[in-house]
């Protein structure tokens, strides 16, 4: 799998909570509304941020399991939690948050993903979540991921999956040659196969629904302005180095396309809820 720093997904952070579709949140929401508690999983979670944005729309007591590789990353979620919360405690190796009316029992977990989802699946999870992680699996990860969550007979939300459309402001000819390169470097192996990238969506919810479950996706994209430009820069490094990885664009491209002062962009993303039928 690909490693993140806590310092871009710090960057993101607040990208992603106002990218995220707001009618697939109110049906989260819903789905959930008569229930006074929830066992939810968390996959490839970071530094806690799928929690903070999801939290409001859960019923009043939640227990998460955090679920990530990479322990930094659960060390960062754990003191960003903490400091998130109106009241913490801490209970051995588990967190007791207190956030407005929500009380959050955090637990935390090392694992690799890509070998290990199934038995985390299969562990009473009533709700299966994750962001801006499926368009790094592989479409049999998916495949086999879809019918463990069936076979646990739990819900699944999963927000910012990468759908492939962008658009840069100002616009360059060589915008469609560098997002065309940046995609076969999506579609490279992140350690579970050949990636899905931006057809990961569509995976989920095709998968989802064969195994007989109903699945609703919604548009959820980046909208970035001036205000966004330490985001914006730091998308254009990433580009350049994926580009430059996959190969296909000459140098002189590359360069001339890095040095163009962006003022915006649109980054698309797919979010998807399935729920038993």
């Amino acid at each position: 799998m690909n490693d993140f720093s806590t310092e871009w997904l710090d960057l993101r952070e607040a990208a992603d909570t106002r990218a995220r579709n707001s009618d697939i949140a109110n049906a989260v929401a819903a789905r959930f509304t008569l229930r006074d508690e929830l066992n939810v999983v968390d996959l490839g979670s970071g530094t806690g941020a799928n929690l903070r944005a999801t939290a409001q729309l859960l019923p009043q007591r939640q227990v998460w399991t955090l679920v990530d590789r990479d322990t930094t990353l659960l060390d960062a979620a754990r003191s960003k939690l903490t400091r998130w919360s109106d009241r913490h405690a801490i209970d051995g190796d588990a967190l007791e948050l207190e956030k407005g009316s929500r009380k959050i029992r955090v637990i935390f977990k090392s694992a690799e993903l890509a070998r290990e989802t199934a038995d985390l699946v299969g562990g009473g999870a009533q709700l299966v979540t994750a962001s801006a992680f499926f368009d790094l699996t592989s479409e049999a990860y998916i495949r086999e991921f879809a019918k463990a969550v069936v076979a646990a007979n739990a819900a699944f939300y999963a927000t910012l999956n990468y759908n492939g459309l962008q658009k840069w402001t100002p616009h360059r000819p060589a915008d469609n040659q560098i997002a065309a390169a940046f995609q076969r470097h999506q579609m490279r192996d992140k350690g579970f196969g050949a990636a899905a990238g931006p057809l990961a969506a569509s995976n989920l919810v095709d998968q989802f629904r064969i195994n007989g479950y109903v699945a609703l996706e919604g548009e959820s994209p980046w909208l970035l302005e001036r205000a966004d430009r330490m985001l914006i820069d730091e998308l254009v490094r990433g580009y350049t180095v994926a580009v430059t990885e996959a190969g296909g664009v000459d140098e002189k491209t590359i360069l001339a396309w890095v040095k163009v002062s962006r003022s915006g962009a649109f980054i698309g993303h797919t979010d998807v809820f399935a729920t038993p039928a």
